[in-house]
């Protein structure tokens, strides 16, 4: 729903369809309108045992096979945020790749080493997310008790100004609406899996691109076949693929060092085939919900998607 969020003028989902494209928008698991499961209820601690891996696995391509199957096209896929992650990590290990035209990634994740969110550190390096697992707590509730008690615990630290979570969290952003944001903040974020948080601290920390790390060699043995998790390379993504890759100067969540390092794992990339838009002074937010977005990304987009 944060593709909808502002005016149908400003909003990417609505602009797309005004110019003739087909616009399907998932949800992710776990979220308000995607907690169905064939056999697990979301009160079920199982329901929550994934990963952004299994999104990578799973979700991504049934969602790619469902819009093919309805439509016989291949796909303009956009992302953001973690959106982009799993593209990139499925596109690396030849996913999707036989029904995907091309991929406009936004605020790109991969690498997470020079994340500069205080709050993001912070809860990267003291939510040891192990120890929440641990303790039963399954489903990363940013509205729930404990996150919250969490959150209140990071908010001790006066470097995080906890009156300004969205800020703390993705940096000084260039143009957002006060209306939508607490349109936002009344409707996300929504639940995750404490493994998948988990799994994003393990990036940071680990500074790469993995599968996710059960801690344990006997466990990764079991899983892998080898003691430490399989890397996704970055550098294995089909050269001739279509990528626009769009990211901003002030993002504390996608820094500009952590894209610039995917960008040195895509330098064998055909130029003609990756397009690198900057935004000196938008941060993570603004791509997504962002009032003056459709001028500085959505119009490029649109005219990259035309030239495919």
């Amino acid at each position: 729903m944060t593709w909808l969020l502002n005016s149908p003028e400003e909003s990417l989902g609505f602009i797309l369809a005004d110019r003739g494209f087909d616009v399907w928008i998932a949800n992710s698991r776990g979220t308000r309108w995607s907690r169905g499961h064939v056999s697990l209820d979301s009160s079920d601690s199982a329901y929550w045992k994934w990963s952004w891996d299994e999104l990578v696995a799973y979700d991504l391509p049934a969602i790619f096979d469902f819009v093919y199957q309805q439509t016989g096209q291949k796909l303009d896929y956009v992302g953001h945020s973690m959106g982009t992650l799993i593209a990139l990590a499925s596109f690396s290990e030849g996913r999707l790749i036989d029904k995907l035209r091309s991929a406009a990634l936004l605020s790109p994740v991969a690498y997470l080493t020079h994340m500069t969110t205080p709050i993001g550190i912070l809860a990267a390096k003291a939510f040891v997310g192990e120890i929440t697992i641990g303790l039963g707590i399954a489903e990363f509730n940013p509205k729930g008790m404990p996150v919250t008690n969490f959150l209140k615990t990071l908010c001790k630290d006066p470097n995080i100004d906890c009156y300004d979570l969205m800020t703390s969290f993705t940096g000084k952003n260039y143009c957002l609406n006060e209306s939508t944001v607490e349109m936002f903040l009344k409707y996300e974020p929504q639940s995750t899996s404490t493994r998948n948080m988990v799994h994003l601290a393990q990036t940071f920390r680990d500074g790469t691109v993995s599968k996710y790390d059960y801690e344990r060699k006997y466990l990764n043995m079991r899983y892998y076949g080898e003691t430490k998790p399989p890397v996704y390379n970055m550098s294995s993504i089909p050269v001739d693929l279509p990528l626009f890759l769009s990211y901003g100067g002030r993002d504390d969540l996608a820094d500009t060092g952590d894209v610039e390092l995917l960008l040195d794992s895509l330098k064998f990339h055909r130029g003609d085939k990756l397009t690198v838009h900057f935004v000196r002074d938008f941060a993570h937010a603004d791509f997504i919900i962002g009032v003056c977005a459709k001028d500085f990304v959505y119009n490029a987009i649109i005219q990259f998607f035309n030239t495919q």
